[in-house]
């Protein structure tokens, strides 16, 4: 799967902020304004940040994770670790 490249725009577009909220909203991937053909900051819909910012979350237990098996810490396999979260927090 590959993913879109942001979209690009620069910053004298910001003055139509109807349009650029509805680009935003539309955009499936981060806006890039550029000043002077340099990126100077990133605009993107609540939901795209959400969903952003889960993945990054995400990927940093993932990563805790895996420190702590490579510091010796003993590892579970996934039936265990499932039976262990229903027994917790049910179904």
């Amino acid at each position: 799967m590959t993913q879109a490249l942001p979209k690009v725009l620069p910053v004298n577009e910001l003055k139509n902020t109807a349009n650029i909220m509805k680009i935003c909203q539309e955009s499936p991937v981060p806006i890039v304004i550029t000043r002077n053909g340099y990126g100077e900051a990133v605009m993107m819909s609540i939901a795209l940040f959400e969903e952003l910012f889960a993945k990054v979350q995400a990927a940093a237990l993932i990563n805790e994770g895996i420190d702590e098996i490579e510091k010796g810490a003993k590892g579970m396999d996934g039936d265990e670790f499932f039976n262990r979260m229903n027994k917790k927090y049910g179904k």
